[in-house]
Protein backbone atom coordinates (compact mmCIF):
# COMPACT_ATOMS: atom_id res chain seq x y z
CA UNK A 1 0.00 0.00 0.00
CA UNK A 2 1.44 3.23 -0.96
CA UNK A 3 2.07 5.87 1.68
CA UNK A 4 1.18 9.27 0.92
CA UNK A 5 3.73 10.38 3.57
CA UNK A 6 3.97 14.30 2.81
CA UNK A 7 -0.39 14.71 3.03
CA UNK A 8 -0.65 12.14 5.56
CA UNK A 9 2.10 14.31 7.71
CA UNK A 10 0.04 17.36 6.97
CA UNK A 11 -3.12 16.25 8.53
CA UNK A 12 -1.86 14.79 11.31
CA UNK A 13 -0.33 18.34 12.03
CA UNK A 14 -3.72 19.95 11.28
CA UNK A 15 -5.22 17.85 13.99
CA UNK A 16 -2.91 19.16 16.49
CA UNK A 17 -3.92 22.36 15.83
CA UNK A 18 -7.87 21.55 15.44
CA UNK A 19 -9.76 18.58 16.22
CA UNK A 20 -11.50 18.81 12.89
CA UNK A 21 -10.02 18.86 9.41
CA UNK A 22 -11.80 19.76 5.70
CA UNK A 23 -10.28 17.85 2.93
CA UNK A 24 -11.47 18.93 -0.32
CA UNK A 25 -10.41 18.10 -3.59
CA UNK A 26 -11.86 16.94 -7.11
CA UNK A 27 -13.72 13.92 -8.03
CA UNK A 28 -10.39 10.73 -7.85
CA UNK A 29 -8.01 12.86 -6.34
CA UNK A 30 -7.76 10.43 -3.47
CA UNK A 31 -9.53 11.48 -0.36
CA UNK A 32 -10.86 7.94 0.12
CA UNK A 33 -7.39 6.53 -0.40
CA UNK A 34 -5.71 8.79 1.54
CA UNK A 35 -8.26 9.19 4.43
CA UNK A 36 -8.61 5.07 5.17
CA UNK A 37 -4.69 4.75 5.01
CA UNK A 38 -4.46 6.92 7.92
CA UNK A 39 -3.87 4.75 11.53
CA UNK A 40 -6.22 4.13 13.89
CA UNK A 41 -9.09 5.86 12.07
CA UNK A 42 -12.90 4.79 11.95
CA UNK A 43 -14.20 4.74 8.33
CA UNK A 44 -17.30 5.95 7.81
CA UNK A 45 -19.02 6.08 3.92
CA UNK A 46 -21.91 8.83 3.62
CA UNK A 47 -22.72 7.14 0.83
CA UNK A 48 -23.83 4.25 2.36
CA UNK A 49 -27.49 4.85 3.73
CA UNK A 50 -26.77 2.57 6.90
CA UNK A 51 -23.85 4.97 7.39
CA UNK A 52 -26.21 8.17 7.25
CA UNK A 53 -28.93 6.74 9.62
CA UNK A 54 -25.57 6.42 12.11
CA UNK A 55 -25.21 9.99 12.25
CA UNK A 56 -29.38 10.98 13.07
CA UNK A 57 -27.95 11.45 16.41
CA UNK A 58 -24.62 13.23 15.98
CA UNK A 59 -24.47 13.57 20.13
CA UNK A 60 -25.11 10.29 20.48
CA UNK A 61 -22.86 8.76 17.75
CA UNK A 62 -19.80 11.42 18.56
CA UNK A 63 -20.58 10.10 22.27
CA UNK A 64 -19.74 6.29 21.35
CA UNK A 65 -16.79 7.57 19.44
CA UNK A 66 -15.15 9.60 22.05
CA UNK A 67 -11.40 10.02 21.67
CA UNK A 68 -11.32 8.22 18.17
CA UNK A 69 -9.90 9.00 14.96
CA UNK A 70 -13.17 9.58 12.42
CA UNK A 71 -12.81 9.69 8.81
CA UNK A 72 -16.55 10.75 7.57
CA UNK A 73 -16.61 10.70 3.65
CA UNK A 74 -18.70 12.68 1.35
CA UNK A 75 -20.00 14.38 4.45
CA UNK A 76 -22.28 16.45 2.28
CA UNK A 77 -24.82 13.64 1.61
CA UNK A 78 -25.35 14.01 5.48
CA UNK A 79 -29.26 15.94 6.21
CA UNK A 80 -26.97 18.78 8.25
CA UNK A 81 -23.35 17.90 7.81
CA UNK A 82 -22.44 21.08 9.65
CA UNK A 83 -24.24 20.81 13.22
CA UNK A 84 -21.98 17.36 13.61
CA UNK A 85 -18.93 18.94 12.78
CA UNK A 86 -19.81 22.18 15.10
CA UNK A 87 -20.82 19.76 18.01
CA UNK A 88 -17.61 17.53 17.53
CA UNK A 89 -15.26 21.00 17.39
CA UNK A 90 -17.37 22.12 20.51
CA UNK A 91 -17.86 19.45 22.53
CA UNK A 92 -15.91 16.63 21.92
CA UNK A 93 -12.37 18.08 21.04
CA UNK A 94 -10.82 15.21 21.97
CA UNK A 95 -12.46 13.31 19.18
CA UNK A 96 -10.34 14.17 16.04
CA UNK A 97 -12.68 14.19 12.43
CA UNK A 98 -11.69 14.54 8.87
CA UNK A 99 -14.40 15.19 6.98
CA UNK A 100 -14.34 15.16 3.18
CA UNK A 101 -16.23 16.50 0.21
CA UNK A 102 -15.55 18.02 -3.96
CA UNK A 103 -15.68 21.54 -3.32
CA UNK A 104 -15.13 24.05 -0.57
CA UNK A 105 -17.71 24.02 2.45
CA UNK A 106 -19.50 26.88 1.68
CA UNK A 107 -20.64 25.55 -1.75
CA UNK A 108 -22.94 23.35 -0.23
CA UNK A 109 -26.35 24.38 0.50
CA UNK A 110 -26.50 21.83 3.32
CA UNK A 111 -23.73 23.56 5.22
CA UNK A 112 -25.18 25.94 7.36
CA UNK A 113 -22.43 26.79 9.05
CA UNK A 114 -18.82 27.13 7.21
CA UNK A 115 -17.47 26.72 10.78
CA UNK A 116 -15.09 29.34 10.67
CA UNK A 117 -12.42 29.21 13.63
CA UNK A 118 -13.78 25.21 14.16
CA UNK A 119 -11.74 23.88 11.80
CA UNK A 120 -8.32 23.64 9.45
CA UNK A 121 -9.11 23.06 5.85
CA UNK A 122 -6.16 21.15 3.44
CA UNK A 123 -6.40 20.86 -0.24
CA UNK A 124 -5.59 17.65 -1.81
CA UNK A 125 -4.18 18.28 -5.14
CA UNK A 126 -3.23 16.24 -7.97
CA UNK A 127 -0.02 14.26 -7.23
CA UNK A 128 2.99 16.24 -6.33
CA UNK A 129 6.70 15.36 -7.10
CA UNK A 130 6.91 13.27 -3.53
CA UNK A 131 3.55 11.45 -4.12
CA UNK A 132 5.08 10.39 -8.24
CA UNK A 133 8.10 8.82 -5.94
CA UNK A 134 6.46 7.29 -3.54
CA UNK A 135 3.76 5.53 -6.46
CA UNK A 136 6.27 4.93 -8.36
CA UNK A 137 7.97 7.77 -10.77
CA UNK A 138 7.64 7.21 -14.86
CA UNK A 139 9.01 10.16 -16.16
CA UNK A 140 7.82 13.86 -16.30
CA UNK A 141 6.25 13.02 -19.86
CA UNK A 142 4.36 10.45 -18.37
CA UNK A 143 2.78 12.81 -15.27
CA UNK A 144 1.95 15.35 -17.99
CA UNK A 145 -0.05 13.10 -20.24
CA UNK A 146 -1.85 10.70 -17.54
CA UNK A 147 -2.04 14.02 -15.04
CA UNK A 148 -1.52 13.62 -11.47
CA UNK A 149 -5.14 11.57 -10.77
CA UNK A 150 -3.74 8.66 -8.92
CA UNK A 151 -5.79 5.57 -10.79
CA UNK A 152 -4.65 7.63 -13.87
CA UNK A 153 -1.42 8.00 -13.11
CA UNK A 154 -0.87 4.47 -12.54
CA UNK A 155 -2.44 3.38 -15.96
CA UNK A 156 -0.06 2.10 -18.28
CA UNK A 157 -1.79 3.76 -21.43
CA UNK A 158 -3.04 7.56 -20.95
CA UNK A 159 -6.76 7.02 -20.32
CA UNK A 160 -8.53 9.17 -22.13
CA UNK A 161 -12.15 7.38 -21.91
CA UNK A 162 -11.61 7.99 -18.41
CA UNK A 163 -11.45 11.28 -18.58
CA UNK A 164 -14.51 11.61 -20.36
CA UNK A 165 -16.03 9.58 -17.69
CA UNK A 166 -14.38 11.83 -14.94
CA UNK A 167 -16.33 14.24 -16.66
CA UNK A 168 -19.65 12.85 -16.50
CA UNK A 169 -19.06 11.84 -13.00
CA UNK A 170 -18.34 15.93 -12.32
CA UNK A 171 -21.67 16.49 -13.77
CA UNK A 172 -23.79 14.20 -11.95
CA UNK A 173 -22.12 14.10 -8.58
CA UNK A 174 -21.19 17.26 -8.21
CA UNK A 175 -22.76 19.92 -10.20
CA UNK A 176 -26.17 18.55 -10.22
CA UNK A 177 -25.74 18.18 -6.36
CA UNK A 178 -24.63 21.10 -5.40
CA UNK A 179 -25.53 23.77 -7.83
CA UNK A 180 -28.56 22.48 -9.75
CA UNK A 181 -27.58 23.54 -13.49
CA UNK A 182 -29.91 22.75 -16.39
CA UNK A 183 -27.77 22.88 -19.47
CA UNK A 184 -25.50 19.73 -18.98
CA UNK A 185 -24.32 20.43 -22.93
CA UNK A 186 -23.09 23.97 -22.55
CA UNK A 187 -21.42 23.36 -19.38
CA UNK A 188 -19.40 20.48 -20.20
CA UNK A 189 -18.63 22.26 -23.78
CA UNK A 190 -17.36 25.10 -21.95
CA UNK A 191 -15.60 22.95 -19.39
CA UNK A 192 -14.07 21.33 -22.21
CA UNK A 193 -13.08 25.05 -24.19
CA UNK A 194 -11.66 26.08 -20.41
CA UNK A 195 -9.12 23.25 -20.48
CA UNK A 196 -8.03 23.58 -24.21
CA UNK A 197 -7.16 27.14 -23.41
CA UNK A 198 -5.71 26.24 -19.96
CA UNK A 199 -3.02 28.81 -19.09
CA UNK A 200 -4.06 31.70 -21.00
CA UNK A 201 -6.05 35.44 -20.43
CA UNK A 202 -9.57 34.37 -19.76
CA UNK A 203 -12.11 36.57 -21.87
CA UNK A 204 -15.83 35.40 -21.03
CA UNK A 205 -17.12 36.74 -24.25
CA UNK A 206 -14.83 34.12 -26.55
CA UNK A 207 -16.81 31.54 -24.52
CA UNK A 208 -20.46 32.75 -25.05
CA UNK A 209 -21.18 31.66 -28.47
CA UNK A 210 -19.75 28.64 -29.08
CA UNK A 211 -21.27 27.31 -25.25
CA UNK A 212 -24.36 29.23 -26.56
CA UNK A 213 -25.05 31.25 -23.36
CA UNK A 214 -24.60 34.79 -22.14
CA UNK A 215 -21.43 36.55 -20.65
CA UNK A 216 -23.27 36.41 -17.14
CA UNK A 217 -23.26 32.18 -17.42
CA UNK A 218 -20.39 32.22 -18.61
CA UNK A 219 -18.82 34.24 -15.15
CA UNK A 220 -20.90 31.99 -13.14
CA UNK A 221 -19.77 28.45 -14.90
CA UNK A 222 -15.94 30.00 -14.11
CA UNK A 223 -17.20 30.26 -10.21
CA UNK A 224 -18.17 27.10 -10.46
CA UNK A 225 -15.21 25.44 -11.57
CA UNK A 226 -13.83 27.43 -9.47
CA UNK A 227 -15.62 26.21 -6.69
CA UNK A 228 -15.14 23.05 -7.27
CA UNK A 229 -11.26 23.15 -7.83
CA UNK A 230 -11.58 22.36 -11.85
CA UNK A 231 -10.05 25.29 -12.67
CA UNK A 232 -7.26 27.79 -10.54
CA UNK A 233 -8.08 31.43 -11.21
CA UNK A 234 -5.16 33.39 -11.29
CA UNK A 235 -5.52 37.18 -11.17
CA UNK A 236 -3.46 40.04 -12.26
CA UNK A 237 -0.56 41.89 -9.44
CA UNK A 238 -0.31 45.37 -10.47
CA UNK A 239 -0.28 48.79 -8.75
CA UNK A 240 -2.60 50.26 -10.95
CA UNK A 241 -0.48 51.89 -13.08
CA UNK A 242 -1.86 52.42 -16.36
CA UNK A 243 0.71 50.32 -17.97
CA UNK A 244 -0.29 47.21 -16.17
CA UNK A 245 -3.08 45.06 -16.95
CA UNK A 246 -5.54 44.99 -13.79
CA UNK A 247 -8.29 43.46 -14.60
CA UNK A 248 -7.94 40.15 -16.99
CA UNK A 249 -7.39 36.55 -15.38
CA UNK A 250 -5.66 33.77 -16.45
CA UNK A 251 -7.51 30.33 -16.10
CA UNK A 252 -5.24 26.64 -15.33
CA UNK A 253 -6.90 23.83 -15.92
CA UNK A 254 -6.49 21.11 -12.42
CA UNK A 255 -4.78 18.80 -14.12
CA UNK A 256 -1.99 18.74 -17.04
CA UNK A 257 -3.67 14.77 -17.80
CA UNK A 258 -7.02 17.29 -18.87
CA UNK A 259 -5.27 19.62 -20.60
CA UNK A 260 -3.38 17.36 -23.07
CA UNK A 261 -6.38 15.96 -23.84
CA UNK A 262 -8.56 18.94 -24.57
CA UNK A 263 -5.78 20.50 -26.27
CA UNK A 264 -5.37 17.23 -28.44
CA UNK A 265 -1.38 16.75 -27.29
CA UNK A 266 -0.93 12.87 -28.07
CA UNK A 267 2.79 14.00 -28.64
CA UNK A 268 4.30 16.65 -27.05
CA UNK A 269 7.11 19.47 -27.97
CA UNK A 270 9.42 21.03 -26.15
CA UNK A 271 6.65 24.27 -26.31
CA UNK A 272 4.02 21.87 -25.02
CA UNK A 273 6.15 20.84 -21.97
CA UNK A 274 6.99 24.39 -21.28
CA UNK A 275 3.15 24.78 -20.90
CA UNK A 276 2.73 21.87 -18.93
CA UNK A 277 5.29 22.70 -16.65
CA UNK A 278 3.85 25.83 -15.74
CA UNK A 279 0.50 24.27 -14.56
CA UNK A 280 2.65 21.62 -13.04
CA UNK A 281 4.60 24.18 -10.75
CA UNK A 282 1.66 25.90 -9.62
CA UNK A 283 0.22 22.71 -8.37
CA UNK A 284 3.18 21.81 -6.28
CA UNK A 285 2.67 25.40 -4.98
CA UNK A 286 -0.82 24.86 -4.34
CA UNK A 287 -0.98 21.85 -2.36
CA UNK A 288 2.51 22.90 -0.49
CA UNK A 289 1.47 26.70 0.79
CA UNK A 290 -2.18 25.96 0.82
CA UNK A 291 -2.98 29.13 -0.39
CA UNK A 292 -4.69 30.13 -3.85
CA UNK A 293 -3.83 33.77 -3.69
CA UNK A 294 -1.29 33.40 -6.30
CA UNK A 295 -1.00 36.32 -8.95
CA UNK A 296 0.06 36.73 -12.56
CA UNK A 297 1.92 39.89 -14.00
CA UNK A 298 1.60 41.42 -17.34
CA UNK A 299 2.15 45.23 -18.59
CA UNK A 300 1.13 46.67 -22.22
CA UNK A 301 4.01 46.24 -23.46
CA UNK A 302 3.92 42.34 -23.29
CA UNK A 303 6.43 41.57 -20.55
CA UNK A 304 5.21 39.37 -18.26
CA UNK A 305 5.47 37.05 -14.87
CA UNK A 306 4.13 33.83 -14.54
CA UNK A 307 3.11 33.70 -10.57
CA UNK A 308 3.60 36.43 -7.91
CA UNK A 309 3.41 35.90 -4.47
CA UNK A 310 2.52 38.92 -1.90
CA UNK A 311 3.86 38.87 1.12
CA UNK A 312 2.69 40.01 4.42
CA UNK A 313 5.30 42.87 4.15
CA UNK A 314 4.08 43.90 0.40
CA UNK A 315 7.44 42.75 -1.06
CA UNK A 316 6.55 40.59 -4.27
CA UNK A 317 8.01 37.37 -4.79
CA UNK A 318 8.40 37.01 -8.64
CA UNK A 319 8.57 33.69 -9.93
CA UNK A 320 9.28 32.65 -13.60
CA UNK A 321 8.62 28.60 -15.17
CA UNK A 322 10.97 27.64 -17.69
CA UNK A 323 11.52 23.97 -19.14
CA UNK A 324 15.21 25.11 -20.01
CA UNK A 325 17.20 26.72 -18.38
CA UNK A 326 18.36 27.98 -21.59
CA UNK A 327 15.05 29.53 -22.06
CA UNK A 328 15.14 31.83 -19.51
CA UNK A 329 15.51 35.55 -20.09
CA UNK A 330 16.02 38.48 -17.45
CA UNK A 331 14.08 41.26 -19.58
CA UNK A 332 10.54 40.34 -18.19
CA UNK A 333 11.88 40.08 -14.55
CA UNK A 334 13.88 43.43 -14.75
CA UNK A 335 10.92 44.80 -15.96
CA UNK A 336 8.50 43.82 -13.33
CA UNK A 337 11.52 45.05 -10.73
CA UNK A 338 11.56 48.45 -12.97
CA UNK A 339 7.93 48.41 -11.49
CA UNK A 340 8.11 46.49 -7.96
CA UNK A 341 11.79 46.64 -6.73
CA UNK A 342 11.17 44.79 -3.35
CA UNK A 343 10.87 40.91 -3.48
CA UNK A 344 12.95 38.08 -4.26
CA UNK A 345 13.13 36.37 -7.81
CA UNK A 346 12.69 32.71 -8.92
CA UNK A 347 13.35 30.78 -12.01
CA UNK A 348 11.80 27.26 -11.55
CA UNK A 349 13.06 25.10 -14.49
CA UNK A 350 12.98 20.89 -14.67
CA UNK A 351 16.83 20.88 -16.14
CA UNK A 352 18.54 22.35 -13.52
CA UNK A 353 20.15 19.67 -10.58
CA UNK A 354 21.01 22.27 -7.97
CA UNK A 355 19.68 26.36 -7.15
CA UNK A 356 22.45 28.77 -8.10
CA UNK A 357 21.97 32.87 -8.59
CA UNK A 358 22.80 34.23 -11.51
CA UNK A 359 23.33 38.56 -11.28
Amino acid sequence: MVRRGYWIDRIEWLWRERSVVWLSGVRRVGKTFLCRSLPDVEYLDCELPSTRRRFEDPERFLRDLRGRRIVVDEIQRLRNPSELLKIAADYHPETRVIATGSSSLGVSRRFRDTLTGRKRDLRLTPMILQDEQEFGSRGIDHRFQHGGLPPFFLAAEAPERGFQEWLDSYWARDIQELFRLERRWSFLRFVELVLARSGGVFEATRFARPCEISRTTVVNYLRVLEDTFVVQVVRPYSARRASEIVAAPKVYGFDTGFVCVFKGWDRLRDEDRGGLWEHYVLNEYLARAQDDRVRYWRDKRGHEIDFVLVRRDGSAVAIECKWRAAGFDARNMKAFRSRHPAGDNFVVTDDTDASYVRD
